[in-house]
């Protein structure tokens, strides 16, 4: 099933914006789900990429953002701390609630998989719960900068190296990872929770996840990631947690119909992602359409004129295969390439008894293998029987009104 990656943006806790990106399926979308991700990672990182494309695969959109001043969201990551992050984690939750549905499924790795923890028992539409080499409690993640507690107690600021970049933490941090008593969440959490951890985690102790699965209570289960990494670097160990965790929230989330309300033909509704870019439903399908980055669109799909070549070429693609299977031809497989200018009718060859400037697609169709001499001014006659042809040269009329959304 293909996929459509949304970028997309809201404001966080401190009112600075926060990059996001919602992954959709092509078909029907089943639930949302909100992965929140590891400390000073960001939305992009393969984790949180290969989950999201493995529930898409199964019908589940997954909304993935950074948490203020990490990745490409605002915001100074100094003031921020485990706190803001879960109400950060609550907006998101929120802004899935306002523009499509609340998560059904929360998912979040390391210090992620802990907000997720303290909030899931506070969003009364989540179903389930999935954590990927979590902390047992927040006071965990201080051990990243143990050589530097004394500096940032002592001058209430410091920097420390994580990951191979400097970051400047803040005694309100310290302060407040120690004031959370995670472990009341996840007894009062009271819904379906996956526990994912890797035996030989050194960042996070797999003596985590065992406190996590007995302070939690059924239904509840645990996946060993057998020699993966905390940050699963690995494809395949991604893959093999994003698997795990899509098959096992298909147990509560049932299939769902169209999250998007019925309607005839297809709808094009902006994503609020750059100037142009829209998303196109049609049926169970969904297409984004944009404008290229020189007109200041995002490029981030065909443009509206594209979408028209693309209706053209397939549509003579798919007549003429119709032409040969009727008359019993054996016909090589077919491409058709069409492309789309605005020329005046004067410099046309084909444009006679027109005036003006015309739009004039020119189509060049290719079969493998060939064709007999005999059989090309048979199926440039076929392909302009086509009904997209048929309808790009005769008139129409589009009938248009306003209403209110």
């Amino acid at each position: 099933m293909a996929i459509t990656s949304i970028r997309t943006e809201f404001d966080g806790h401190s009112g600075a914006k926060l990059a996001a990106r919602l992954d959709v399926p092509a078909g029907p979308v089943r639930a949302y789900a909100l992965f929140a991700h590891c400390f000073t990672c960001s939305k992009d990182i393969l984790a949180a990429k290969r989950v999201a494309a493995a529930l898409a695969q199964v019908g589940i959109a997954v909304l993935r953002f950074d948490f203020t001043g990490l990745g490409s969201s605002h915001g100074e990551f100094a003031s921020t701390n485990f706190s803001s992050n879960t109400q950060d984690l609550l907006i998101a939750v929120d802004y899935l609630r306002r523009h499509h549905q609340a998560p059904a499924l929360m998912i979040g790795h390391s210090l992620g998989g802990a907000a997720v923890l303290a909030v899931a028992g506070r969003v009364p539409e989540v179903k389930a719960v999935a954590t990927i080499g979590a902390p047992a409690d927040t006071e965990h993640v201080l051990h990243n900068f143990e050589s530097s507690l004394e500096a940032i107690t002592r001058d209430g600021v410091a920097d420390v190296v994580l990951g191979g970049r400097n970051f400047k933490i803040e005694k309100q941090f310290i302060d407040d990872a120690r004031g959370v008593k995670l472990e009341v969440a996840i007894a009062g959490l009271r819904k379906p929770l996956m526990v994912l951890h890797s035996p030989i985690d050194t960042t996070v102790g797999v003596e985590n996840a065992s406190r996590i699965f007995v302070t939690a209570k059924h239904p509840k289960s645990f996946v060993s990631l057998d020699g993966a990494d905390h940050l699963l670097s690995k494809a395949a160990d991604a893959e093999f947690a994003a698997s795990v965790i899509a098959g096992w929230a298909g147990r509560y989330i049932a299939e769902a119909a169209e999250d998007v309300a019925s309607v005839d033909g297809v709808r094009v509704a902006e994503t609020g992602e750059g100037k142009f870019q829209n998303l196109s439903t049609a049926g169970k399908h969904r297409l984004l359409a944009d404008e290229p980055k020189s007109v200041g669109g995002l490029d981030s799909g065909p443009s509206p004129y594209d979408f028209l070549s693309i209706a053209l070429g397939a549509c003579t693609s798919m007549t003429l295969r119709m032409y040969a299977e009727h008359k019993g031809l054996t016909l090589g497989r077919v491409s058709v390439d069409v492309t789309h200018a605005k020329v005046h009718a004067d410099d046309c060859a084909e444009c006679e008894g027109r005036d003006g400037r015309i739009d004039r697609f020119e189509r060049v169709i290719a079969v493998e293998g060939g064709v007999a001499p005999e059989l090309e001014a048979k199926l440039v006659e076929i392909a302009g029987k086509c009904p997209v042809h048929r309808t790009l040269e005769a008139s129409s009329v589009v009938a248009t009104r306003v209403v209110t959304a």
